[in-house]
């Protein structure tokens, strides 16, 4: 089963592209409570998607899934509404799918999957300690349909250097386990494109396939629409890139050997973006 694909961003020409190329589902991105003082000095993507975003991208898709991530759970302030009125907003607006992060109780996910109500399919994006911690409570709550691991959030919290070395400390196919026990879809981390990236993409898509993941996030690299605004280009980058994505991933469905050494391939790559990090 093809991995489900997801990409960020809220330009509807751009997701009527990645659409078009492949991708399964568009993500806007609405967190931005307490991001930037626990990612400050990170670079991580860092948006502030609004409602208007959500219908704008409603209206250019008709294939891919609407995935929202709203702020984690949050009362209302004065400069915000509360948890309630921004997913009753998003749900309005035409998401398919909401996304609750960082929480770190049974309480919070609970309220969560009160306000949806059903109305959407409700994924957590485990990425706290915290949740580590209870994940067989969290787990055990009726309601949840996936799962998505948040590296990079997770491995500040653990305080990693690098997001990646969750996988070979065995945190992830831990979780993994519990998540395919359960019987709840889940994914985690990004890939940039075939060929590419500080852990290798090829590696990364092969330990999706060995620990049974459903989905990964496209990362900023795999199409930086930032940096590369000439849209034939971009369109071309998705097209080539999903369609390398797929066929490696059949690649991987015929040789099933390719698992044999990747948890090594894996510790190998990690350790050499660690020593690099050490060297600067």
């Amino acid at each position: 089963m093809p991995l489900k694909l997801m990409y960020i961003t809220n330009r509807p020409d751009v997701a009527a592209i990645a659409e078009n190329a492949g991708v399964d589902r568009i993500f806007v991105d609405m967190e931005y409570i307490g991001k930037e003082k626990r990612q400050g000095g990170i670079d991580s993507v860092k948006n502030h998607h609004k409602v208007s975003d959500v219908v704008n991208i409603r209206g250019a898709i008709s294939k891919a899934e609407l995935l929202v991530r709203v702020n984690p759970i949050h009362e209302a302030s004065a400069d915000y509404c509360s948890s309630e009125d921004e997913i009753n907003a998003v749900l309005d607006a035409g998401a398919d799918i909401v996304m609750l992060p960082f929480f770190k109780t049974v309480e919070e996910v609970k309220r969560f999957i009160k306000i949806v109500n059903k109305r959407a399919k409700v994924m957590l994006l485990l990425e706290t300690p915290e949740a580590v911690d209870i994940v067989d409570d969290i787990i055990a709550i009726p309601g949840i349909d996936e799962i998505h691991i948040g590296l990079n959030d997770l491995s500040i919290g653990y305080g990693k250097k690098f997001m990646f070395e969750l996988l070979p400390d065995g945190t992830v196919e831990k979780l993994c386990v519990k998540f395919k026990a359960a019987g709840i879809p889940f994914g985690f981390g990004g890939v940039a494109s075939i060929g590419t990236g500080m852990l290798p993409a090829e590696v990364i898509i092969k330990e999706h396939y060995r620990l049974g993941s459903t989905m990964v996030i496209l990362s900023r690299s795999f199409c930086n629409v930032n940096r590369d605004t000439d849209i034939n280009y971009i369109r071309e980058k998705f097209d080539i890139g999903v369609r390398s994505l797929r066929a490696f991933e059949r690649e991987i469905a015929v040789h099933r050997d390719y698992f044999a050494n990747n948890e090594q391939d894996v510790r190998k790559f990690v350790q050499k973006v660690l020593d690099a990090m050490e060297d600067k």
